[in-house]
């Protein structure tokens, strides 16, 4: 566990030579991304001081954010007329929106529209001079790039409740087992837990599985 005092983002790994791509996505305890119709109101209520200072420090550092149609349409809904630092910030920010069925030019400040490939628009970001990538909620999104081997850090915000019967469909419902590795764990209010992960690869480039259960000789 890392004290709250020494919390900072995760950088690139020196050996990086691509621009590395932080998938985050907050979550319930039971593993859903927003409640049945899709509101996240229920993790506003655990936004404490440290985590609200928390916030404002991920998104001060240099970034180019990665977004899916559903987020754009909700987070483009709230920030544009959203008063304080955090949403001077997320206006500010250049964010690149996937969607193969919003139209040119995009209402919500310094966005631009991606409608190639998700992997292959990502590939040639990542091999672009830049600051890091930050891909935020867009939770299909994020399962095919993890699928496709283009995410170095999996941030997973883990709030204390469990929505149950009333949770969208579980967030790692059709994922392929894959192997992380624990990079770093924050405690944030004392009851929400920041897990950054690094996916495990071969020396293909191929997400790792744990090998099968061999049978128990009788």
């Amino acid at each position: 566990m890392v004290p709250y005092s020494l919390v900072g983002v995760l950088k690139p790994r020196i050996w990086e030579r691509m621009r590395a791509l932080t998938a985050e996505l907050f979550m319930s305890v039971d593993g859903f991304a927003a409640q049945a119709d899709g509101d996240q109101s229920c993790f506003m209520q655990f936004f404490g001081q440290e985590m609200t200072r928390y916030v404002q420090r991920v998104l001060d550092a240099p970034q180019v954010i990665v977004i899916g149609r559903k987020t754009y349409q909700l987070l483009s809904g709230f920030w544009p007329t959203a008063n304080g630092p955090q949403a001077a910030r997320m206006n500010n920010l250049p964010k690149i929106v996937f969607s193969r069925t919003l139209k040119e030019p995009l209402a919500w400040n310094n966005s631009r529209l991606a409608k190639g490939d998700f992997g292959d628009e990502i590939r040639a970001l990542k091999r672009q001079a830049g600051d890091p990538i930050r891909l935020i909620g867009s939770v299909k999104l994020v399962e095919t790039l993890i699928r496709l081997n283009l995410v170095d850090r999996l941030r997973l915000v883990v709030f204390p409740v469990v929505l149950g019967d009333s949770g969208r469909v579980a967030i790692f419902k059709n994922y392929e087992q894959t192997r992380l590795q624990l990079a770093r764990t924050i405690v944030l209010d004392s009851n929400v837990n920041v897990l950054e992960y690094q996916p495990l690869t071969n020396a293909q480039g191929v997400h790792e599985r744990p090998e099968p259960a061999r049978p128990t000789p009788s």
